[in-house]
């Protein structure tokens, strides 16, 4: 079979496209970022695993393509898909054959959650690695190695391995999944309302032979609660917080069968030793030694923009790139910012018009609440990936919700310079927002420009 990946330059069809290739499967894809001169090492990363990149003008669709995979972020009228449909193509939805490949592992994990889906899956990857525990893994985001991965978090198993995947409601596509193993970390306002998301972790909660629930978040924990084959993890009573940062988090963990496991976290924050429970939960469930998981996370090395630290300067300035993009996230991230103590400076840029629509009354209420006297708050231009979306809103817009407290900048040079003439000695410079592919470059040349180019 051939297969066609239109928008492969996601984080999320990158390993599906990979891992087909790695099957013996004649794969290729377009990304209209690649057109557009973007990506270059992502585009030589799918290239090197034996993808074919081809325009992403309609031209690739031909009789020879036996399965057209889209992304969610390619619209129905894109020339490609206007083609597959001309051509009777059949065509699958990313989250179908992300779906199909779940179901077929052995046995297939779905690790769901608003928040801490990545980070839960790239600690799963690191276990696997250092236990030399044989899985495929299909994560958001690489581990943050120097032989990482460009796109995406992703580990060839075998077709007799476990597949560990992330599973993700932004498109409404949790309800599809039939894993042996399922996994709700969380449940908050992300994408949709709390009432429509609630419907959907209920389906996908349905759909897994066994459930694995945060009993830290009581929607989670009220979703899974009639399923026949729950069980909790973490919580007040199953998770004792030692120590939250500034460099490190650490904790024990009381597993179900009552063994405790102490956590020593190369990151810090609160949302990590949550994660690392998760991550635990999943490990037990797959027979895998915990106390060793654990020991196996005393040297995780994070994934690319979850926290990511870039550097610190010698006078005491760092630069903290990180993914965050709704409210919880957010919060999250400047709570473990400021662990470190001293000023933060706070650049946020939104990842869409919609999502900046969605989140403008929840941010207007959340920064006064988390953010200090002498912080400062800079908007970024929000992400535009192109497509028919309504261009209503803007960073401007966002920004004169709060005045006295935030501003905004036109593009990725003025917030450099923004950032570069408001910094000081002891500050830490955190970087926030999701989708677009220049925000972790963006990162470097802030670290670069205020940080005396040291080294970490």
């Amino acid at each position: 079979m051939r297969y066609h990946f239109s928008g492969v330059g996601g984080a999320g069809m990158s390993p599906l496209a990979r891992l087909l290739a790695s099957r013996g499967y004649a794969v290729q894809g377009s990304d209209r970022a690649f057109d557009a001169g973007h990506k270059q090492a992502e585009r030589d990363e799918l290239v090197a695993a034996g993808v074919e990149v081809l325009p992403h003008d309609g031209q690739a669709i031909t009789a020879a393509v036996d399965c057209c995979v889209h992304s969610a972020a390619v619209e129905a009228d894109t020339p490609e898909l206007r083609r597959a449909r001309d051509l009777a193509v059949p065509c699958l939805a990313r989250s179908q054959l992300l779906h199909q490949v779940v179901a077929e592992g052995r046995p297939g994990v779905a690790v769901a959650g608003t928040s801490g889906k990545s980070s839960v899956v790239g600690m799963l990857a690191w276990i696997c690695r250092c236990l030399e525990h044989p899985a495929t893994i299909l994560g958001g985001a690489p581990l943050a190695l120097g032989d990482t991965h460009h796109m995406g978090c992703f580990v060839a198993g075998g077709s007799q391995d476990p597949v560990i995947a992330e599973a993700c409601e932004s498109d409404g596509s949790l309800v599809g999944y039939r894993p042996a193993i399922g996994l709700i970390h969380n449940i908050s306002r992300d994408h949709d309302e709390l009432d429509g998301l609630r419907a959907q972790f209920a389906a996908f909660a349905v759909g897994c032979a066994r459930l694995l629930v945060n009993a830290a978040c009581p929607v989670a924990r009220a979703v899974g609660a009639d399923h026949p084959a729950v069980s909790c993890y973490g919580g007040p009573e199953g998770l004792e917080i030692r120590t939250l940062g500034p460099q490190r988090a650490q904790g024990r963990l009381v597993l179900a069968d009552g063994r405790p496991v102490d956590l020593d976290l190369p990151q810090p924050g609160r949302h990590q030793v949550d994660n690392a429970a998760a991550a635990l939960a999943v490990a037990a469930a797959l027979g895998l030694d915990p106390v060793a998981a654990a020991a196996a996370l005393s040297s995780y090395p994070g994934i690319a923009r979850r926290f990511q630290c870039l550097g610190h300067s010698p006078d005491g300035i760092r630069v903290i790139d990180d993914y965050a993009h709704n409210a919880d996230k957010i919060q999250a991230a400047v709570a473990a910012a400021r662990l470190a103590g001293g000023r933060l400076l706070t650049v946020f840029q939104p990842h869409g018009y919609g999502p900046a629509r969605f989140l403008r009354a929840e941010l207007k209420a959340l920064w006064p609440r988390i953010l200090g006297p002498e912080d400062r708050l800079c908007y970024a231009p929000i992400y535009d990936a192109g497509g028919t979306v309504r261009r209503d809103i803007s960073a401007a817009d966002l920004a004169a919700d709060l005045p006295g407290l935030a501003t905004c900048v036109a593009d990725h040079q003025t917030l450099l310079d923004w950032v570069a003439s408001t910094v000081r000695p002891g500050d830490t410079v955190l970087i926030m927002g999701a989708r677009d592919p220049a925000l972790g470059h963006l990162a470097r040349r802030v670290w670069v420009a205020v940080g005396n180019e040291g080294e970490d």
